[in-house]
């Protein structure tokens, strides 16, 4: 019996033993690669989350206001930037999968008004057109300054290129995907968000709106010439932009990024335009898939705060990065930061 106990003894430490190799690997990775960004002085803070082997590291580094060394911590509000597109996507998955829309669907069936100018040579824009950034509308939209105006603006676009074949980033199309979902469920696009992502995966400090205390803990961002900007004013439906939420929240939302066995997650990631050999668009998520690795990701840019989100499904692996400042390279520096940190955890 001795022996039993002392194989049991040993072998439980060498479980242990593993397990804090393992995180101190990813802890010392997130330090390393935090530090190595900072000695950019163009960057202040920055938070750090890797979701591995079931467990969460959040670490924070700098200050969030120059000069007076407070450091970001888990409970930080955040604006998650163009991330929020990949809600979008989500509920725009299970509006498929409910049948309330079809990919395929013209758009206009959906609109009060006929606007032939959405189309090219009789070729109709399409619900999967809106989500892949191939529907040919512009970047952003010509008006934006209430709903009302954002359907005045929209009689003014033309289509130049066949919907489906061209892809070109647009935060038009979301906004109008966005007002799709809001018309098919009958209810207000920012409820949706809450009742089929927020609250199921109990991300209480992801929300379109705050009140009076989260507006304390919302990050104020700099550019790189050290002004402070400010935040982003949501003026439509929320489809592009305008989530805010913690590093202790996003790990959920890796958590749900990574369930194999939700079919909204898996319909989200499907594979709906090829842009390169190895380069997918799905519901608002960038798809890279070769070889070695299968991935998908998506950045986020405001005039403040800038992050990269990035989910890794083979390797069950999530990370986050995100910091207070906003100039031109700073998602391509976030990105190798990115690509750097999964290159040391994976070992």
């Amino acid at each position: 019996m001795k022996y039993l106990t002392a194989i049991l003894f040993f072998t439980l430490f060498a479980c242990n033993s593993v397990h804090k190799t393992n995180k101190q690997i990813v802890e010392n990775a997130i330090t390393n690669n935090a530090a190595k960004l900072l000695e950019d002085k163009r960057f202040h803070s920055v938070s750090i989350t890797v979701f591995k082997d079931g467990e969460a590291t959040i670490k924070h580094f700098g200050e969030l206001t120059i000069g007076e060394g407070n450091k970001p911590n888990d409970s930080t509000l955040y604006e998650l930037a163009s991330v929020t597109k990949t809600f979008t996507g989500y509920v725009t998955a299970k509006a498929i999968l409910d049948k309330k829309i079809n990919l395929e669907d013209d758009i206009r069936i959906y609109l009060d008004e006929p606007y032939p100018n959405l189309e090219f040579k009789g070729e109709p824009i399409k619900i999967k057109h809106l989500i892949t950034h191939t529907s040919g509308f512009p970047n952003f939209p010509i008006k934006s300054e209430n709903k009302k105006a954002f359907f005045e603006g929209l009689k003014l676009i033309k289509i130049e290129t066949i919907p489906g074949e061209v892809y070109s980033y647009s935060n038009t199309a979301p906004e109008l995907t966005a007002y799709i979902l809001e018309k098919v469920y009958q209810k207000p696009y920012e409820e949706l968000v809450i009742e089929f992502i927020l609250k199921p995966n109990k991300m209480n400090q992801t929300k379109f709106t705050l009140t009076e205390n989260d507006k304390t803990r919302l990050v104020k961002g700099y550019n790189d010439k050290k002004e402070l900007m400010p935040n982003f004013t949501r003026t439509l439906w929320g489809g592009i932009s305008g989530l805010h939420s913690t590093p202790t929240d996003l790990v959920k939302y890796m958590k749900l990024q990574l369930d194999k066995s939700n079919p909204i997650v898996n319909e989200s990631h499907r594979k709906l335009y090829k842009e390169g050999s190895d380069f997918w668009e799905g519901y608002h998520w960038y798809i890279i898939e070769n070889e070695k690795e299968l991935i998908y990701r998506h950045h986020g840019g405001i005039y403040g705060m800038q992050n990269w989100f990035v989910i890794y499904p083979k390797q069950s692996i999530g990370i986050s990065i995100i910091t207070n400042t906003s100039f031109n390279e700073t998602g391509e520096i976030l990105e190798n930061v990115v690509n750097k940190l999964y290159d040391d955890i994976k070992k």
